[in-house]
């Protein structure tokens, strides 16, 4: 019943409209501050692999052991791919375009971070994209999805009608 009214009430669309501009604007500012104040997720990353010890460890073991053999040797990458990655989730959200998928980078990004240890708004934010990716297509509505989905369905449509044909029907022999 919850999910039939997040994906098909109007009054829905609004208030999750609200929700993605708002959401849309914490990934803008957060994205924006990172590619113009500089950004180095080295000191994070080793942060939350110190953090992954002790008595009351904040961050999993197996998270610490991907942070430390993965992410941290690969930390140019990191440095490259979250401010851009805040910033595009940021530009999809309040446009309204490709929002379940904005939405769900933006979770993936807010998982991670509080795998890592950082609580703030992380939470937060990460129930507010649950409900935008439960609405689907009702989240963009009253965005940019309004044209560039049905746009797509249709393109990519027609060349799925394009290779396939139906076959004559079999004649009888008399």
């Amino acid at each position: 019943m919850f999910n039939n009214f997040l994906r098909t009430n109007k009054v829905a669309m609004w208030l999750l409209t609200v929700i993605r501009v708002y959401l849309g604007y914490q990934w803008i500012e957060a994205g924006y501050h990172k590619l113009t104040g500089g950004f180095d997720a080295a000191g994070f990353l080793t942060g939350a692999i110190a953090n992954s010890t002790g008595d009351h460890p904040a961050v999993q073991g197996w998270w610490a052991t991907f942070l430390q053999h993965f992410a941290l040797p690969n930390v140019d990458l990191f440095n490259v791919m979250v401010p851009y990655g805040e910033f595009l989730v940021g530009i999809g959200l309040i446009l309204g375009t490709f929002t379940t998928f904005a939405a769900l980078m933006g979770f993936v990004m807010n998982a991670a971070f509080l795998f890592s240890g950082t609580v703030s708004t992380n939470a937060q934010m990460l129930i507010l994209e649950v409900l935008v990716l439960v609405a689907a297509a009702n989240a963009g509505k009253i965005g940019l999805d309004t044209y560039v989905l049905p746009y797509l369905r249709k393109l990519f449509h027609k060349k799925d009608d394009a290779g396939t044909q139906t076959p004559a029907p079999k004649q009888p022999l008399n």
